[in-house]
């Protein structure tokens, strides 16, 4: 019989000599925003990329779980509200913020406090002229290259945003991890991403974690016939039961290295989510996994185009915003925060 090696090795010459990837979703670096620039800070902080990965080295050395929470975080504030760091606002007495929406809570909390350093370290070295959400992209990027993933530059000069998403926004951006391929086409088609883009981009969980109750709905109350038996059994070895509250890693193979495995456990049904095991079994999507599985050079090269277009997505430039003076919250001489703070007050007078 056959070893499960060797099924993959079968599996990839199979589709070696055959690209499923179409013509018109070729991707050549995409166009830049207008008020973005690739040589942005290079007179006003010349040394910024140097600085923030230098202090990452020091912190993925120490701990290189902490790379998959960046990236998660670039990922998360983009598709809400667009790249305006408005996902690091904490709440206030007037409602929650796009923190405390579901599908934020699962966000490491030390991903929250490493932006906030790095902004600390950056504005020491250049004064307050880098905003928190231009820190968020680069520390996306570097959290992909230093484990081990494609070098890439980013373009610059986001401003951050003085107001946050609701719940109901959130939630309604941020497909779940249960959700099909339908629904996550759909959703990133209105941010103008095509399903080539989607595959790629769903190559970030090739590093990271996930709690249980992401993915139990296919272990409990029976097994999702799609999902590797062998796979199946020892996940529940970490998931007994389906309120368990472990964690397991997102890729088998190397899940602390940003490589292209992730597709090739999707093709041995070892896809730890719906969301992305279903990205084998719809014909939409399963030859583009196919061929990020053979070729990791072209999935690095997609994955690239698809998170520059991802970080460009309602991008706030010139004069609009601000540029925050800690990214948890609004500059206090904003007119946001000064409304806010009004109603707060006023809030708090009715509860009296």
């Amino acid at each position: 019989m056959a070893s499960a090696a060797s099924y993959t090795f079968l599996l990839i010459l199979t589709f070696l000599s055959v690209s499923h990837i179409k013509v018109s979703e070729a991707q050549t670096t995409p166009p830049i925003v207008k008020g973005l620039s690739w040589t942005f800070y290079n007179s006003k902080c010349p040394k910024l990329e140097s600085i923030i990965r230098t202090e990452l080295k020091k912190i993925f050395d120490k701990d290189i779980g902490q790379a998959a929470g960046l990236l998660r975080l670039h990922f998360h504030d983009c598709f809400v509200q667009g790249c305006d760091g408005s996902v690091l606002l904490d709440g206030s007495a007037s409602g929650p913020s796009e923190k405390d929406a579901p599908p934020n809570l699962t966000l490491r909390t030390e991903a929250f406090k490493i932006i906030e350093k790095l902004r600390s370290i950056v504005e020491k070295q250049c004064g307050r002229i880098v905003s928190c959400s231009d820190i968020t992209a680069v520390a996306a990027r570097d959290a992909v290259f230093l484990s081990g993933g494609p070098e890439y530059k980013v373009p610059l000069g986001r401003r951050d945003g003085l107001t946050f998403a609701t719940r109901e926004v959130t939630l309604q951006n941020l497909p779940s991890p249960t959700s099909n391929t339908t629904t996550i086409l759909n959703s990133l088609a209105t941010k103008n991403l095509n399903p080539t883009d989607v595959v790629a981009l769903s190559g970030g969980h090739t590093i990271g974690i996930s709690h249980c109750s992401s993915f139990t709905n296919r272990l409990y109350p029976t097994q999702d016939t799609v999902m590797d038996k062998t796979y199946g059994k020892n996940l529940k070895l970490t998931c007994p039961t389906s309120t368990t509250d472990n964690t397991t890693v997102l890729d088998i193979r190397s899940p602390n290295k940003f490589d292209n495995k992730y597709y090739v456990d999707l093709m041995n049904r070892q896809g730890l989510f719906t969301s992305d095991q279903d990205l084998y079994t719809d014909k939409r999507t399963k030859g583009i996994v196919t061929d990020f599985a053979v070729n990791q050079s072209l999935f690095f090269e997609k994955f690239i185009a698809a998170m520059l277009k991802m970080g460009q997505l309602n991008v706030l430039t010139g004069t609009q915003g601000e540029i925050r003076a800690n990214c948890s919250v609004r500059n206090k001489d904003s007119k946001s925060f000064i409304a806010s703070v009004a109603e707060d007050v006023v809030e708090g007078f009715l509860e009296m």
